[in-house]
């Protein structure tokens, strides 16, 4: 009898988790399906004005100013962006404010218009987990439940802007946490994620898609020389974590008026642009990327669109990081080619990947994502070389409220084999 109203009982509450998530889930993933396809659609709307009329570039300090000016004076704690996002689904009591999905959503469109070397993943996620916050409000929720609505804002986002709902679902469990995946949350995420992707794609927008080509046959030699690429990956992916932070700091050393900063750093990337005569690593670059897998790309691609994303993105500017570090991958793949015996397009994949997890600590999404993007043949290769460039790339990454409950590797016991800077920094890590 017991073992019957055992059963009854968990019927019942399996029922109302699935009502109530259903509901929450539907009212997020729909909100938020719309808002990143209005913004995908804008921002192809600006990139062609751009490339039409070059001479906007022109405007970048002026947007610099006006959107650093807005989120000082009226965006408050909304200038946290992504890592305001993920402390919260990391469960702090802040709040993240409404104001924060105009404030990112049009910075990043005016900062595409006007020529800022940003991406597009960041405003989807910021957006994506401000919609959930404030619809988790309207809910009774316990603390964990009000974590897992954020997360399911954050995968419907980067779902949404990429056509990836596997990919948003792991990128939403995983890169809260270094060492660890919230799979508990997995049943909403992963549906936010899926019917975020389906209702953005009711909309009349494009999601970028590349052909790996051919994938080589497994030997010894191709894991070899896939090892040494992987410390090249990785190494981009650290360079653009400190990139971003050098210039942040450079910045903030000789003033602390993040308009002024924000401002200058424009004028910067500007005059950049006029020196080498070039808009190629101005916006997206998503012609760059194209170009990478068939291998008429600029053999130094990866070094300038990293120093323009630095720049931009280090100074203020709105914007993802994630569409940049594809950029930065598949033209060092590219690159690569040169020096290595294999296939180009099927290099560039790889980079695409690898230096998207080396910088953001998530190489299950990213070896997921190559599936999805590339294909089930390489599926090897794609884990490999996630799996290494993740280990090469050390333990700081583009999200700086990231948590690490333990480090990738270590010598002996509890010693961690790192100069003396990111023993520190990693034993601060895991307090």
């Amino acid at each position: 009898m017991n073992s019957i109203r055992e059963t009854q009982k968990t019927i019942i509450n399996m029922g109302k988790f699935i009502i109530q998530w259903g509901i929450i889930c539907t009212l997020i993933s729909t909100i938020v399906g719309c808002i990143v396809a209005f913004f995908l659609w804008s921002l192809q709307q600006v990139s062609n004005i751009r490339e039409h009329y070059p001479v906007i570039i022109l405007f970048l300090p002026i947007t610099g100013f006006i959107f650093a000016y807005l989120y000082k004076h009226i965006g408050k704690n909304a200038s946290g962006g992504n890592n305001l996002v993920i402390r919260v689904a990391n469960g702090s009591d802040e709040s993240i404010p409404l104001r924060l999905v105009p404030l990112t959503i049009f910075g990043t469109i005016f900062t595409h218009l006007t020529g800022g070397s940003v991406g597009r993943e960041g405003t989807a996620t910021q957006s994506g987990g401000t919609i959930a916050y404030q619809i988790g409000r309207l809910f009774q929720l316990t603390d964990i439940e009000k974590q897992w609505v954020v997360m399911c804002g954050i995968s419907a986002g980067f779902s949404a802007v990429f056509g990836t709902p596997l990919a948003g679902t792991l990128f939403a469990m995983e890169v809260l946490i270094i060492g660890k995946m919230r799979v508990e949350a997995i049943a909403p995420v992963f549906f936010s994620a899926l019917v975020s992707n389906a209702v953005a794609e009711l909309f009349p927008i494009h999601h970028a898609h590349y052909i790996m080509g051919k994938v080589p046959e497994m030997t010894p030699k191709v894991l070899f020389t896939l090892f040494l690429c992987c410390l090249f990956f990785g190494m981009l992916g650290f360079l653009f974590e400190r990139g971003v932070q050098w210039v942040r700091s450079f910045y903030q050393k000789w003033t602390k008026n993040t308009v002024i900063i924000n401002t200058v750093g424009g004028v910067v990337v500007v005059l950049l642009a006029f020196l080498i005569h070039s808009n190629r690593y101005l916006g997206l670059s998503l012609p760059m990327i194209e170009q990478s897998f068939s291998g008429s790309g600029q053999p130094l691609d990866f070094l300038w669109k990293l120093i323009f994303t630095s720049l931009s993105l280090g100074c203020g500017f709105q914007g993802g990081e994630v569409t940049p570090l594809f950029g930065i991958g598949a033209s060092a793949g590219s690159f690569l080619h040169q020096w290595v015996d294999l296939p180009v397009g099927f290099l560039a994949a790889l980079g695409f990947i690898g230096v998207f997890a080396a910088a953001t600590n998530t190489p299950i999404t990213c070896f997921v994502m190559g599936i999805e993007l590339f294909g089930s043949d390489a599926a090897v290769y794609l884990l490999f070389v996630t799996v290494f460039s993740y280990l090469f790339s050390g333990h700081n990454g583009i999200y700086a409220s990231q948590k690490l409950i333990r480090p990738k590797y270590w010598i002996g016991q509890n010693r961690f084999h790192f100069s003396q800077e990111d023993n520190e920094r990693i034993k601060e890590k895991l307090k």
